[in-house]
């Protein structure tokens, strides 16, 4: 299937590992034109020349935690790519452990990044023929789990606001929906560490899956591209959740 993403402007937060990573990759794959931003710049220069053969790609060193810092990320962007059609908020603090510091760190990076992100955005979505907005929530967002607290509440609180912008946005043409990806492993990351650090919680997430695995972040781009892109025209305020059957709840 062609998803009509050739030359599209997309702009990722989080881009250098994991799920961010991917999506940076699989939007190049389509055809998009890329810019991602990161907080570490040896990552940054190291991801941007290793998907340069992919297509076009451009990497910025920005912490989305800083909101102007993360507005002047985009407009710069806007500039450069001659406008934007698709912003992907994909960084997460992964503050989990019920700390007040905790608390603030996630409803600013994980929430308000992603706020902000939209914010600095709109104006120039709004000259898009196809514009897309996607925000990565979690499933630890949609249910109870051992993530609630600072990091569950706040991916909550993410598909919540963008079910609102859909709302809000739907007569500008301007879509915007949720991804919530189940467990995911990767390489280095925090289902990594806890295989290492607490094996049986591990085992037990992984038994808690009916596919008996936990996903790939190749497995989670995917339905973010395809989202974002034309072929999805009628799809806004939907929480797409990816996870292998994982989650018990019945989303009506």
């Amino acid at each position: 299937m062609d998803l009509q993403l050739t030359g599209t402007r997309v702009l990722v937060t989080g881009g250098t590992r994991g799920i961010g990573r991917a999506i940076v990759s699989a939007f190049l794959d389509e055809g998009a034109v890329v810019g991602f931003c990161a907080r570490k710049p040896e990552e940054v220069s190291a991801t941007e020349e290793a998907l340069g053969e992919r297509g076009s790609v451009t990497g910025s060193v920005v912490d989305v935690a800083d909101g102007q810092a993360l507005a002047a990320w985009v407009d710069r962007s806007a500039v450069a790519l001659g406008g934007l059609d698709v912003v992907v908020a994909n960084v997460s603090a992964l503050a989990i452990p019920d700390t007040e510091e905790n608390w603030l760190t996630s409803l600013n990076v994980d929430l308000m990044h992603t706020v902000r992100l939209v914010k600095a955005a709109l104006p120039h979505l709004e000259r898009s023929r196809s514009a897309s907005i996607i925000a990565i929530s979690s499933v630890s967002g949609r249910e109870s789990d051992f993530a609630s607290g600072p990091y569950g509440t706040a991916k909550t609180a993410i598909v919540g606001y963008i079910h609102g912008l859909a709302m809000q946005l739907a007569s500008s043409g301007i879509r915007a929906n949720t991804v919530s990806p189940g467990n995911t492993y990767i390489t280095g990351g925090v289902w990594a560490s806890i295989e290492i650090g607490d094996p049986q919680l591990f085992s037990t997430a992984i038994e808690l899956n009916p596919t008996g695995r936990m996903g790939t972040p190749e497995e989670i781009a995917a339905p973010v591209v395809f989202l974002a892109s034309p072929k999805a025209s009628r799809v806004s305020g939907a929480n797409l959740v990816v996870d292998g059957a994982l989650t018990r709840g019945i989303q009506l």
